[in-house]
């Protein structure tokens, strides 16, 4: 997880320990004055007002002799907006070991956002290119980050920042990783040394155990492959803990639409469908790290989506583990099959509220683009989900789960099935509204209702397929991650 270390200081701007520093300024108007003495001369001589986005390198020896970067928070800005140009920042000031930030802005803890931004953009992936010694000397991002506040701040903030940007990178980390490295065994393998030394209790089941336990839909997905599947169950449960959230997470390896094959070009980038998998697995580390004084639950339900003799086959029914037959009219509509058996397992635990993460249907795309989270679901707990959204600065959007398309889920020889083959409308919730009915009642009658449960679609914002932006690489994005993070921490409660 290749973040840069943080550290904080109070010395005047720039630290002597820095190599290069970063300004992050609020828009500017011509006959403005800031408060750094001779730094306006040098950003009207390059045309810098401090506009939202705007990054330059200045020379500006009266007030360094330090390389200097100057980055727009525009007008008015938040701690939306600091985070961002921050990452920014950091993301393109390369070659330098140790960066020291400052925000001359004033926004409420900006030094907190600006660690947050500097960690998440100094994230980089230790690919499998062949690298030249001197060109990667020239593009690697900081190893430390110095950044400048106002006084003593709380060390558990601090720690904080940090488990949710190393969640992140755990996340960035895992879905970077090439199908051909990362089987369902390899990633039950990855999470268990993810975990080790955290207190996190984490129980593996193979394909005997799930066979031996009637988990029939993350069985039928991955029957295909070669290589079996995987359910990894992991459990933080401090001492004391009031309420207990649930996680579930999407974890195909490799999906390749199974008989209902993907095109070519659909298939590229398919390793990274196991995305909601490696956020639930991140987001208990960082529960763990922080101790938070809430029972989580994480289920990540693995496996690969291949073609081959032992495939399932449109037409097929499969059975889920609450015993609900499921007629299979789309092989490649697997991720809501793997999340069945785990919503089912998690809601035999009766917690508190479940959340399950995947990157499930391109039509949210359609929807809501590439950068907003999809969110579905019921009771306080989506709105829970999408303040904490909103506290972490992670778009997200909700959607309805409208009982009419319910109808479309009835299928002639089963009790459901997985799609509805030719209908291109709203495909999104269809899915959400499958994944419903194996969430759990809060008691054992039928009437009861279900348990709290947010669905988050981030088969958009998950990815960035096009170019960098704020703290954020082209590649995996972690999006919804922090989020997460944050929801736990209120115990899935509306705060």
């Amino acid at each position: 997880m290749p973040i840069p270390d943080l550290a904080l200081t109070i010395d005047s701007f720039p630290s002597n320990s820095a190599e290069a520093a970063i300004l992050a300024l609020p828009s500017f108007g011509e006959n403005e004055r800031l408060d750094i003495p001779d730094l306006k001369p040098a950003l009207d001589a390059i045309g810098f007002t401090g506009a939202k986005n705007s990054f330059a390198r200045v020379f500006v020896p009266a007030v360094t002799d330090k390389p200097l970067a100057v980055v727009g928070l525009g007008s008015e800005p938040d701690a939306d907006d600091v985070r961002e140009a921050v990452g920014a920042a950091v993301r393109q000031l390369t070659g330098f070991d140790t960066v020291a930030v400052h925000v001359a802005a004033r926004v409420e803890g900006a030094w907190r956002v600006a660690a947050e931004g500097a960690a998440l953009g100094g994230y980089s992936f230790d690919s499998y290119k062949t690298k030249d010694p001197e060109k990667a000397k020239k593009k690697r991002r900081a190893s430390t980050v110095l950044v400048h506040v106002p006084g003593p701040v709380d060390d558990d903030a601090l720690d904080a920042v940090r488990a949710g940007a190393e969640a992140v990178a755990l996340v960035k980390d895992l879905v970077s990783t090439t199908a051909d490295r990362q089987s369902p065994a390899q990633l039950a393998d990855a999470a268990i040394a993810a975990t080790e030394g955290l207190g996190i209790d984490v129980t593996v089941y193979d394909e005997a155990a799930l066979e031996d336990g009637g988990f029939g839909g993350i069985l039928g997905v991955g029957r295909g492959s070669d290589r079996p599947p995987r359910l990894v169950r992991l459990e933080w449960a401090p001492e004391g803990a009031e309420r207990h959230v649930a996680l579930v997470g999407k974890g195909i390896t490799f999906d390749t639409g199974g008989l209902s094959l993907k095109p070519a070009a659909s298939m590229i980038g398919m390793n990274e469908d196991m995305t909601g998998a490696a956020e639930v697995l991140a987001v208990i580390r960082a529960a763990a790290q922080l101790r938070l004084p809430v029972r989580v639950t994480a289920w990540m339900c693995i496996a690969d989506n291949m073609p081959s003799g032992r495939a399932t086959r449109p037409g097929d029914v499969l059975t889920m583990l609450d015993g609900t037959t499921v007629e299979v009219t789309n092989t490649d509509a697997e991720g809501r099959l793997v999340l069945a058996d785990g919503l089912v397992a998690a809601s035999r635990e009766n917690p508190d509220v479940i959340v399950d993460v995947a990157t499930l249907t391109g039509a949210i795309l359609v929807a809501l683009g590439t950068r907003h989270t999809g969110v579905m679901g019921h009771g306080d707990a989506v709105d829970a989900f999408l303040r904490a959204a909103d506290r972490t600065g992670e778009p997200a959007w909700p959607l309805p789960l409208p009982g009419y398309i319910g109808e479309q889920l009835d299928s002639r020889v089963a009790d459901m099935r997985n799609a509805d083959m030719g209908n291109r409308n709203a495909g999104s919730l269809f899915a959400g509204l499958f994944l419903q009915r194996f969430i759990g009642r809060t008691g054992e009658h039928e009437d009861a209702p279900r348990i709290p449960w947010v669905h988050l679609d981030i088969a958009g914002s998950a990815m960035s397929t096009s170019s960098p932006y704020g703290f954020t690489d082209k590649g995996p994005t972690g999006a919804s991650t922090r989020a997460l993070i944050d929801f736990v921490a209120a115990g899935g409660e509306v705060l």
